[in-house]
C-alpha cells in the first residue's frame, strides 16, 4: 500500500517518487514526444541539486521615501513575501527600506502595505534591516560586497554568500542616465559604475557562483549599457532601456486602480509584473529567459511601448537558460514541500496545478510622474473647502513650481556649457554614460550646490552634467554656469 509523502523521510520520498515517476514514464514513454532530458533525468537533477552546496541570497531595495513613492516599498515588501514563500530564511534576505508608508497618515490601511488592487498585506513579518537613512548607495555597496566592516548603521546584515551560492538583488526606484536614487535626504545617489564595480570586485572574490539583478528605475539600462561584463557569472534585467521612463502601476484613474480610498500607485509596471508571473508559475519549469519574454512583451506593451518600456537584458545571458528556481529555490525540506505535480507531463498538469495568468495591464503613469500623479489625487480625496485640501493643493503647486524652476535652470546651465551637438548626440549603442565618473559625481553636486536637489524627478537632468563632462568641462564650470542660472 502506498504511503502518503509526508510521513516519509527525505530520502525515502525520493526513492518513493522516483519509484512513481518511473512508473508514469513506463506507461507512456512509447507515446511522448521527444522534450530533451527525460522526466527522470530532469527528476534526478533536481533531486541532486537539494543536495548540494548552494545557499541562497536575496538583497532587496527600496531606493525612496515619501508617500507618492509607495510603490517603491511596496515592490520590495512582495519581493521579501516571495522569497519568504521560497524557503529562504531572514539571515539570508536583507531588506532596505525606508519604512514611512505602512504607518504614515495617508495610509488608509494602517499597518499594512499591498503592491496590487485586491493583493493581501505584504509588509508582514518584513525585517527592518536598513530603515530610514540607513538606506543609502554606500551600504548598498558594503552589504552587496559582503563588506560588513563598511556598513553603517542597520541591523549589520549583509551578502554573506561564497563561490558556491547564488544572489538575487531587487532595487526598486527612482533612476536616470547612469544613476539610482536613495530617499530623499540620504546622501549621495548610487551611481553606475559603484554597482559594476561592486559587482566584479564581489565575483572576483568569489562571492557567488551567479547572481541575478533586477532593476526597476528610469533610464535602468544605463547602469549596466557598456559597464557590466559578460564574463562575472552576472544576469540582469532591467525596466527600460538607457533612455526612456519605467512607469508605475495601479495608480488613481486608471484601470486598474486601486481601492477607492488610495490616492498613490501600488507598484511598479515592470516590477508587479515579473513578481506576479513569480507567485503564479511553476518557477521549477519556468526559465529565467522565458519570463524575461513575458514580462517584456507584457510591459512593452507587444512591442508597441503605448504607457510602457523596453525591458532589456544584460550581462551573461547563458543564465537565462535556468529555470527561475535556480534563484527564487523552492523549499529546502523535500519531505516538507517536494513538488512531485511538476514532473507530470504538461498536458495534464493543467488538471492538478492551474497555469500561469497574464494579468490585464491597460494604464500606467511615467515613474517621474507618478509622485505628482499622487500628490492631485491626495488633493481630490480630501473634502471640499477643508484645510487638508487646501495644505493639499499647495503640495501639488509646490512640486510643480519646483519642476518648472529645474527644467529652466537645467536648460540654462546646458545652453552656457554645450553645443547643440553635445547636447542633442546620442551615445553610440553599448556606450555607457560616461567614461570620467568623478566629474559626473562631482558635477551633479556642484550643480545640486548653486541650485538644490535634482530629488527624483530631477534624475532625468543629470545627464547634462555627463555631457558637460564628456565635452572636456569640469566641475568649476559647472558650478560657474549654475551659480548664473540659479
Amino acid at each position: 500500500r502506498a504511503v502518503a509523502p509526508a510521513q516519509l523521510s527525505p530520502r525515502s520520498m525520493k526513492a518513493a517518487v522516483g519509484a512513481a515517476v518511473g512508473a508514469l514514464l513506463a506507461g507512456s514513454a512509447a507515446a511522448a514526444p521527444a522534450r530533451g532530458p527525460t522526466v527522470a533525468e530532469r527528476l534526478k537533477a533536481d533531486l541532486a541539486k537539494k543536495d548540494d552546496k548552494t545557499t541562497h541570497w536575496a538583497l532587496l531595495m527600496a531606493g525612496s521615501n515619501t508617500w507618492g513613492n509607495y510603490r517603491h516599498q511596496a515592490d520590495t515588501y512582495h519581493a521579501y513575501q516571495i522569497f519568504k514563500a521560497a524557503g529562504l530564511d531572514d539571515d539570508h534576505i536583507v531588506v532596505m527600506h525606508y519604512d514611512d508608508i505602512a504607518n504614515g497618515s495617508e495610509n488608509p490601511m494602517p499597518g499594512k502595505v499591498i503592491n496590487k488592487p485586491d493583493g493581501d498585506d505584504v509588509y508582514a513579518g518584513v525585517p527592518k534591516d536598513y530603515t530610514g537613512c540607513d538606506v543609502n548607495a554606500d551600504n548598498f555597496v558594503a552589504i552587496l560586497k559582503g563588506d560588513a566592516d563598511s556598513v553603517s548603521g542597520g541591523s549589520g546584515k549583509v551578502i554573506d554568500s561564497s563561490a558556491d551560492d547564488k544572489v538575487f538583488v531587487a532595487f526598486f526606484d527612482h533612476g536616470g542616465p547612469g544613476i539610482l536614487g536613495v530617499p530623499g535626504g540620504c546622501g549621495d545617489f548610487l551611481y553606475a559604475n559603484d554597482v559594476n564595480k561592486a559587482l566584479t570586485d564581489k565575483f572576483a572574490a568569489n562571492g557567488f557562483k551567479e547572481l541575478t539583478f533586477y532593476v526597476e528605475a528610469c533610464e535602468s539600462g544605463s547602469i549596466f549599457e557598456g559597464l557590466l561584463p559578460a564574463n562575472i557569472s552576472t544576469y540582469v534585467t532591467t525596466a527600460a532601456n538607457a533612455d526612456e521612463s519605467s512607469w508605475g502601476y495601479y495608480c488613481p484613474g486608471m484601470t486598474p486602480a486601486p481601492p477607492s480610498e488610495f490616492n498613490t500607485c501600488l507598484g511598479d509596471f515592470y516590477s508587479i509584473t515579473w513578481m506576479e508571473n513569480a507567485d503564479s508559475a511553476d518557477l521549477s519549469v519556468e526559465t529565467l529567459e522565458k519570463q524575461y519574454k513575458v514580462v517584456r512583451d507584457i510591459v512593452g506593451k507587444n512591442g508597441t511601448y503605448d504607457q510602457g518600456s523596453h525591458v532589456m537584458q544584460y550581462g551573461d545571458t547563458d543564465i537565462s537558460n535556468e529555470t527561475v528556481s535556480e534563484f527564487i529555490p523552492a523549499a529546502k525540506d523535500a519531505s516538507e514541500a517536494y513538488d512531485w505535480t511538476q514532473w507530470i507531463p504538461a498536458s495534464a498538469r493543467k488538471w492538478i496545478k492551474a497555469e500561469p495568468k497574464a494579468a490585464v495591464k491597460n494604464a500606467a503613469v511615467e515613474q517621474r510622474d507618478a509622485d505628482l500623479h499622487s500628490l492631485w489625487h491626495v488633493y481630490l480625496s480630501k473634502p471640499a473647502g477643508s484645510d487638508a485640501k487646501a495644505k493639499a493643493f499647495k503640495a501639488f503647486q509646490a512640486e510643480t513650481n519646483r519642476r518648472a524652476e529645474l527644467d529652466a535652470a537645467v536648460a540654462n546651465v546646458a545652453a552656457a556649457l554645450l553645443s547643440e551637438e553635445h547636447l542633442n548626440g546620442e551615445r553610440k549603442a553599448g556606450e555607457p554614460v560616461t567614461r570620467d565618473w568623478d566629474c559626473y559625481k562631482q558635477g551633479v553636486k556642484a550643480f545640486e550646490a548653486q541650485c538644490g536637489a535634482l530629488g527624483q524627478y530631477g534624475l532625468k537632468h543629470a545627464g547634462v552634467m555627463a555631457k558637460a563632462c564628456n565635452a572636456g568641462k569640469t566641475p568649476a564650470d559647472i558650478t560657474v554656469a549654475a551659480g548664473k542660472a540659479c
